[in-house]
C-alpha cells in the first residue's frame, strides 16, 4: 500500500505532536440514501448455532490490493495451495467475476465504503489525500484520518447528522461485539481541521476492540556499507555476548564507534528523530559473529546494539527485544527502542555479509508504532505488550532509492529487503488478526486488514511491454524490456499472494468452522508506463497554479480553487470563480498522449476518462454545492485518468519517455516512472475489480456473482447478523445467503 506509508510518514509526526496519531460509481436512486433492505428472511434459523448467539458470527477480511483474476490464475496454477485460505473459501461459498468498488478506486476511499455501505460522496473520503474545503489551500487532510461523514462548516465542528457512519456503529447500537484490527477508520482518534475537532473518537471510530495501523516513528530507512576496516576485537563485547549466552567461533569484532546515533522521546506524544533534540539517546554499534562450527573463519551474524544501554542477557517481555541478532540468508531481526514513550522500534536486515567481513550491507527499516490514541489505549497496549511494537511494513522508498545509503545497493539485495518486509509484516497483521479473535471469541464482527498484496504490485506490475525495466533509460521497453527482471518481478507478486493467502488461513482457522468468512479487496490494479504532472498540465493551458490546490492520490485528482470565504485565506473572488472552474475542466478533458508509442489504449488520446465538476448554483452557495458524483470535501473538479498513467513516480530528475522531447521540470507532463502498478483509475473498469470471497454457515456454496459492488458488502454483512441496515448505497446480497 504505497500510499498509505507515504501519508503515515508525511503526517503522522506533526498530527501525533497535535495529540491524534494518523494510523496509515455505484448506481443509486435519485437521493442516493436508504436503499438497505427490510426483508430478513427467517432468522430464527440461525437461533442458538453459536454460543447462543442470533446469527454465528463474521469475519471480514480485506486483502489490499488483490486482484480476483490474479486470485483464480494462481489457485489454478498451483501457486496458491488447494488447502490455502483463499482456495478453500472459493471451493465451498461464494464467488465475485466482478466487484466494482469505490470512485476513486483508492485504498482510504475503498475500504470506508466497505465499513459505511456508502459512496464517497456520502461519506466524504474523496481520496487517500485531499484538501478540507475550509482548510487552508497548502493543507492537506489523509484519507485515512479524515471525518466520516462529512462535518459542519459553520461553525467548524463535528456534523449533528453524519451522511454515513461504518457498519460497526449500527451494530453496537444493537448490542453487537465488534473488533477492528487495523481497519481504516478504526484508530479511536479525534480528527481536527484547523485546530478544531470535526469528529471525535467516540463512537464512529471506536469499536469494541480496536487496533489503529501504525505510524512513521520518525526515522526513515537508511542503508549501510561496511568493510574488514569498520571492525576490530572487542573483548568486552565479546565477554557480553558471551554472557547473553551468544558464542562466536571467530573472534568477535565490533565497530569503535556508532554506525548511527539518534533519539526518542519518553513522552507518548512524540517519537523519534535522527538528531540529539529528545531526551532518550541511543547511539548504535555493530558486532560480528561466526556462529558456525567448521573450523573457518565465516563470519556469518551480525548483532545490533545500543551502545548507551550494552548487551542483556534477557528474557525480553515484549515490546521489549534487546540486542538485534541478524543472521545473512535470514529474516530481519526487531529492535525497540527501550524507553520510548511511543514504543517505537525498527528491525536490522543483513543483505549482504562476507565470510572475512570484506563486504558488509545491511539496512536499518524505518521506525514505527501503533498510535496511543486515548480510547483505545489499552487494546493497543495489548498488541505491544503480546505480539509487540508495530512491525516496519513493506517500504517502497528502498527499492525507489528514495531512502538514504542504498545507492549502491545491488537491485537483488534492495528486492531482498522487500519480500523480507512482505512476509514479516503481514505475519504481524495475521497475529493481530488471530489474536483480536482468540481474546474476543463473542465478537459479532472481526474485521482485519491485511496490507498485500498491494505493496508489491505497485512495485513489480511489470507486465506491459510499454514499461521500461531501468527506469533511468527510455529504450528499455517492448523487445528491450529486461527478460529476467520481467520474471523476478512477477514472483515477487507470486510470493505476495502467497503470504497474503498465509494470513487468511490463519485468520480463517482461529475463527473456526461456524464463522462467516468474507474476503474482499478494496481495488485492482493496472500496470502504468507514463508519470503525468497535474501542475504542468494546468500551467501549459495559461492557467495560473498559484491558485489552486492540486491533490493526487494515484490517477486520481483533486483540484481545489481557492476561495474566498470558503478555503482559510481563500483569495479568488466568486465572480472569477466560474470561469476559473471552467477552465481547469476544459484543460482536464482536452489533456492527451500524442506519442504513439504509449497512447495506444486511450479513446482519441485523452488521458482522462472521467471528469466531474462542481455544480455552480445551489441553496448552499457557491462552492458548497455537491452533486451524485461531487461530495463535500471533493475538488471542484474531480478527474480520473486511464489505465497506464499515473501521477506518482515522477523522477527527480525527470526521464523523458522514448520518443518524447528531452524533459523539462517545468513544461513536460509525460515521463517515466520509477515504479510499476496504479490504482485509483475509473471502478467500472474490470482491471479495477475488487475480490469477493465468502464462505460459511450462512452463505451459499458453490454460488457465482457475476457483478456486484463493495458498497454491498456492509448491508450483507449487518443482514447475516440481524441488524437492519440504515442509511445506506449498497444492497444486501440476498443470492449468496442460505
Amino acid at each position: 500500500m504505497k500510499k498509505l506509508i507515504f501519508l503515515i510518514s508525511s503526517i503522522s509526526l506533526a498530527a501525533t505532536l497535535a495529540g491524534t496519531a494518523v494510523p496509515v460509481h455505484a448506481d443509486q436512486d435519485d437521493n442516493g440514501r436508504d436503499r438497505g433492505s427490510d426483508n430478513f428472511g427467517d432468522r430464527d434459523r440461525d437461533r442458538g448455532h453459536h454460543h447462543g448467539r442470533r446469527s454465528p458470527p463474521v469475519v471480514l477480511i480485506s486483502l489490499d490490493g488483490a486482484k480476483p483474476d490474479f486470485i483464480q490464475q494462481f489457485i489454478n496454477e498451483g501457486v496458491l495451495p488447494r488447502d490455502g485460505g483463499l482456495a478453500r473459501l472459493s471451493r465451498r461459498g461464494a464467488v465475485a467475476v466482478q466487484n466494482i468498488t469505490a470512485s476513486p478506486s483508492l485504498t482510504a476511499v475503498s475500504h470506508i465504503e466497505i465499513a459505511t455501505g456508502s459512496t464517497a460522496v456520502h461519506n466524504d473520503i474523496p481520496s487517500n489525500t485531499f484538501q478540507a474545503i475550509v482548510g487552508a489551500s497548502t493543507s492537506s487532510l489523509s484519507g485515512f484520518a479524515a471525518p466520516i461523514g462529512g462535518y459542519r462548516e459553520s461553525p467548524l465542528g463535528p456534523s449533528p447528522h453524519p451522511t454515513a457512519s461504518p457498519l460497526w456503529v449500527q451494530l453496537r447500537q444493537q448490542g453487537k461485539k465488534v473488533v477492528t484490527a487495523t481497519w481504516p477508520g478504526g484508530d479511536g482518534a479525534d480528527i481536527s481541521i484547523n485546530g478544531a475537532v470535526v469528529q471525535p473518537a467516540q463512537p464512529i471510530r471506536t469499536t469494541d476492540f480496536t487496533v489503529p495501523f501504525g505510524a512513521f516513528g520518525g526515522l526513515s530507512a537508511q542503508g549501510f556499507s561496511l568493510t574488514q576496516t569498520d571492525f576490530t576485537a572487542d573483548p568486552a563485547v565479546a565477554a557480553a555476548l558471551q554472557a547473553a549466552g551468544r558464542f562466536s567461533f571467530s573472534p568477535v569484532l565490533a565497530t569503535s564507534t556508532p554506525i548511527e546515533t539518534f533519539s526518542c522521546a519518553s513522552a507518548s506524544t512524540a517519537t523519534c528523530t535522527s538528531g540529539a533534540t529528545q531526551d532518550l539517546k541511543y547511539a548504535i554499534r555493530v558486532a560480528a559473529l561466526d556462529t558456525t562450527n567448521d573450523n573457518k573463519v565465516n563470519y556469518d551474524t551480525l548483532v545490533f546494539f545500543d551502545a548507551t544501554r550494552g548487551i542483556t542477557a534477557g528474557p525480553f517481555a515484549p515490546p521489549a527485544t534487546g540486542p538485534a541478532y541478524a543472521k545473512f540468508g535470514g529474516e530481519n531481526a526487531p529492535f525497540f527502542f527501550d524507553g520510548s514513550g511511543a514504543k517505537v522500534g525498527t528491525a536490522y536486515f543483513v543483505s549482504q555479509l562476507a565470510p572475512d567481513l570484506s563486504v558488509v550491507r545491511f539496512a536499518r527499516y524505518g521506525a514505527n508504532f501503533i498510535p496511543r490514541n486515548a480510547p483505545v489505549l489499552a487494546d493497543v497496549d495489548d498488541i505491544n505488550n503480546s505480539i509487540g511494537f508495530w512491525r516496519p511494513q513493506a517500504d517502497f522508498r528502498i527499492p525507489e532509492r528514495l531512502s538514504p545509503g542504498f545507492t549502491n545497493f545491488p537491485d537483488v539485495e534492495i528486492e531482498a529487503m522487500f519480500e523480507d518486509m512482505v512476509k514479516t509484516f503481514v505475519r504481524y497483521q495475521a497475529d493481530i488478526g488471530e489474536r483480536a479473535i482468540k481474546n474476543h471469541p463473542d465478537a459479532d464482527l472481526v474485521m482485519v486488514y491485511i496490507e498485500q498484496p498491494d505493496g508489491s504490485e505497485h512495485q513489480f506490475l511489470l507486465t506491459d511491454p510499454r514499461q521500461g525495466t531501468n527506469p533511468k533509460d527510455p529504450n528499455s521497453t517492448g523487445a528491450n524490456q529486461d527478460p529476467a527482471k520481467v520474471a523476478r518481478y512477477a514472483s515477487y507478486i507470486r510470493f505476495a499472494y502467497q503470504t497474503a493467502d498465509k494470513a487468511v488461513k490463519r485468520i480463517t482457522e482461529a475463527a473456526g468452522e461456524d464463522s462467516n468468512v468474507i474476503v474482499v479487496s478494496d481495488h485492482g490494479f493496472a500496470p502504468f508506463h507514463t508519470s503525468v504532472s497535474m501542475t504542468n498540465i494546468l500551467k501549459n493551458a495559461g492557467i495560473d497554479t498559484t491558485k489552486l490546490a492540486i491533490r493526487t492520490s494515484g490517477p486520481a485528482v483533486n483540484i481545489y480553487v481557492n476561495l474566498q470565504q470558503r478555503e482559510s485565506g481563500g483569495t479568488v473572488d466568486p465572480a472569477t470563480y466560474a470561469a476559473l472552474v471552467a477552465q481547469i475542466t476544459d484543460a482536464v478533458k482536452n489533456a492527451a498522449d500524442p506519442n504513439p508509442k504509449f497512447n495506444g489504449s486511450l479513446e482519441g488520446g485523452k488521458l482522462f476518462t472521467v471528469v466531474e465538476t462542481r455544480p455552480l448554483q445551489c441553496e448552499a452557495g457557491i462552492g458548497q454545492c455537491t452533486s451524485k458524483t461531487i461530495g463535500q470535501d471533493f475538488g471542484d473538479v474531480f478527474a480520473l485518468m486511464a489505465p497506464g498513467y499515473n501521477f506518482d513516480g515522477i523522477q527527480s530528475p525527470g526521464v523523458a519517455r522514448l520518443g518524447d522531447a528531452a524533459f523539462s521540470a517545468a513544461t513536460t507532463t509525460l515521463s517515466m516512472p520509477n515504479f510499476y502498478g496504479a490504482h485509483g483509475h475509473d471502478p467500472k473498469l474490470p482491471v479495477m475489480s475488487a475480490t469477493f470471497i465468502a464462505a460459511g454457515p450462512r452463505i451459499r456454496d458453490n454460488t457465482t456473482i457475476r457483478r456486484m459492488r463493495n458498497l454491498d458488502v456492509a448491508p450483507t454483512i449487518m443482514q447475516i447478523l440481524g441488524v437492519r441496515p440504515h442509511g445506506v448505497d449498497g444492497e444486501v446480497l440476498h443470492e449468496i445467503l442460505r
